[in-house]
C-alpha cells in the first residue's frame, strides 16, 4: 500500500502481524472483513464466524464460554446489561397472551418490566408470596403460564430461593424456570444443577466486580425438549419466513438460547461493547476470590450488626434467625454472599437511616451492588420508592432498613465505619427521647 495516498493510507493502514495473545484481545470494531463474496454469503446463513459485532464478536465470544462453563451451562449471550438479559431471557420464552408467575422478592426494575412494559405486550403476571412454598407455585400456574421466574438470593431482604423444588414444579408442567442469580454468582450457587433452566445475571455486578462497565448473561442449561415447542413454546418450532430453519432445527435443546441469539438480541439491539465484555471478562478472572472474602466479611458484619443496641434487625441468610437461613445451609455452603439489609431501630426509622448514610465515610452511598468497594443504599427512598408501604414491608423494606454490599476492605475498617454511622443514627433517636421527657440532650438521664 506504499504507493496508495496519505488518507487511503492513514485509514487503512498496517495489518497486525499474527499472535497469540495470553489475555483475550479486544476486538473493538463494528465488522469484520470478509474472506471472499461467498463468505460473506455463509456467514448470513448462519455459518459459524463473525461478520458484525451486533451478532457476534471473539471477544464476547470469549467471555460467553468462560460464563457458560462456570455457570455450567451450554451457552451464554452477553448482553448490554442485566435488565436486558431479564427481558430477551423471557422474551425467548413468553409471546403476547402468555403468562409469567414471578416471585415477590425481585428486584424492582424487573417488577416494573413484568408489570409496566410486558403487560403492554399482552403478557400476563401473577406474583408468588410465599416463595418457599411449592404449592404457592402450582397454584399460580395457569394453562398460558410460560415461565417461572425469582431471584436465588433476592433482592434485598436475602430470601433463598428452594430452586430444585421451584424447577420440579415447572418441569411437572412443561415450564421453564428462569432464576436471576446476581447475587449469588457462579462461584456460590448454580441453579442449573438443581434444576433451573436458564440462569440470568447482571454482570455489571459481582462478575465484573469493579464497578466500571454495565453488562448481563443468558445462561441455557442446554435441556430444552424439543418436543414440547409444538405446544409451550410454538414460535421455537416454527420456520423463517423465508423458510429457515427454526430454532429446533438448528439447536436442538439449545433452542432458546439460539433463538434469543439469533432473533432477538440482534433486532431488539443491547448489543454489549467489546470493551465492556473485556473488562468483566477480566473480572470473571478473580471472581472466586472477590466473593469468598466478601461473603466471610459481610457475615462478620451481620452478626456484629445484630447485636448493637440500635439495630432492629438485620437480614442476612447467614444468620439462624434468618426465614431461608435453612436453606442457605442447603444451597450456599460456601457463603451467603454479600449484600443484606440492616433495619435501624426507632419510630422514625427514615430519620435514623439518613443519619446512618450521611455519617458513613468509607462506606459509599450509590445505586450498586457486588463491587469491590463496600456500598450502602436506603432502598425506601430509592430502588423501592415506587411500592406502597404494604408492598416494601412484604418484601422486607422498611422506612429505617439500609441494604449493605459488603466490598473487600478490611473488616475491622467497615466495622468501625458502620459503629459511627450507628452512633449518629443513635443520637437522634436519644434527642427525641429527651425532648420527650422534657430535658435536653445534655441533661444527665434518670437511673
Amino acid at each position: 500500500m506504499g504507493n496508495a495516498g496519505f488518507t487511503t493510507r492513514q485509514v487503512h493502514g498496517a495489518r497486525v502481524r499474527s499472535a497469540e495473545p495470553r489475555a483475550t484481545p479486544i476486538y473493538l470494531t463494528a465488522g469484520f472483513r470478509f474472506e471472499g463474496f461467498d463468505d460473506a454469503a455463509a456467514l448470513f446463513g448462519g455459518a459459524d464466524g463473525f461478520a458484525y459485532t451486533r451478532v457476534g464478536n471473539p471477544t464476547v465470544d470469549q467471555v460467553e464460554r468462560t460464563l457458560a462453563d462456570l455457570e455450567g451451562g451450554t451457552q451464554a449471550l452477553l448482553v448490554a446489561s442485566g435488565q436486558a438479559a431479564t427481558t430477551i431471557a423471557l422474551l425467548s420464552l413468553v409471546s403476547a397472551g402468555g403468562h409469567i408467575l414471578a416471585s415477590t422478592h425481585i428486584y424492582e426494575g424487573t417488577r416494573g418490566l413484568l408489570r409496566d412494559n410486558l403487560d403492554r405486550f399482552g403478557i400476563e403476571v401473577d406474583f408468588v408470596d410465599d416463595v418457599d412454598d411449592p404449592r404457592a407455585w402450582e397454584a399460580g400456574i395457569r394453562p398460558h403460564t410460560r415461565a417461572l421466574f425469582a431471584e436465588s438470593i433476592s433482592n434485598a431482604a436475602g430470601r433463598v430461593l428452594d430452586v430444585a423444588a421451584v424447577a420440579a414444579v415447572g418441569r411437572r408442567h412443561g415450564i421453564a424456570l428462569v432464576v436471576d442469580s446476581t447475587f449469588a454468582t457462579p462461584y456460590l450457587l448454580r441453579p442449573i444443577e438443581h434444576g433451573a433452566d436458564v440462569v440470568v445475571h447482571s454482570a455489571s455486578k459481582f462478575l465484573a466486580g469493579h464497578g466500571s462497565v454495565l453488562g448481563g448473561v443468558i445462561v441455557d442449561s442446554g435441556r430444552f425438549d424439543p418436543a414440547a415447542a409444538a405446544g409451550r413454546y410454538p414460535h421455537l418450532a416454527t420456520r423463517g419466513r423465508d423458510g429457515r430453519p427454526s430454532a429446533v432445527e438448528r439447536a436442538g435443546g439449545d433452542a432458546r438460547i439460539a433463538y434469543a441469539r439469533d432473533e432477538l438480541a440482534p433486532r431488539f439491539g443491547p448489543t454489549p461493547s467489546p470493551l465492556n465484555a473485556f473488562l468483566i471478562g477480566q473480572g470473571l478472572e478473580t471472581l472466586s476470590l472477590r466473593v469468598e472474602r466478601q461473603s466471610a466479611t459481610a457475615l462478620r458484619i451481620a452478626r456484629w450488626l445484630a447485636a448493637q443496641p440500635g439495630v432492629e434487625r438485620v437480614d442476612h441468610p447467614g444468620l439462624p434467625e434468618h426465614p431461608s437461613h435453612q436453606l442457605a445451609r442447603r444451597y450456599l455452603p460456601d457463603g451467603a454472599g454479600s449484600v443484606f439489609t440492616v433495619t435501624l431501630a426507632g419510630e422514625d426509622g427514615a430519620a435514623a437511616a439518613r443519619r446512618f448514610i450521611e455519617a458513613l465515610a468509607l462506606i459509599t452511598h450509590m445505586t450498586h451492588l457486588g463491587d469491590v468497594r463496600s456500598l450502602a443504599l436506603h432502598p425506601a427512598s430509592t430502588s423501592h420508592a415506587h411500592l406502597t408501604e404494604v408492598e416494601r414491608a412484604a418484601v422486607g423494606v422498611h422506612p429505617g432498613t439500609v441494604r449493605l454490599s459488603i466490598g473487600i476492605e478490611d473488616v475491622d475498617d467497615l466495622i468501625a465505619d458502620l459503629a459511627g454511622a450507628l452512633s449518629a443514627a443513635d443520637t437522634g433517636r436519644v434527642d427525641a427521647g429527651h425532648a420527650a421527657a422534657g430535658r435536653t440532650p445534655t441533661e444527665p438521664v434518670p437511673a
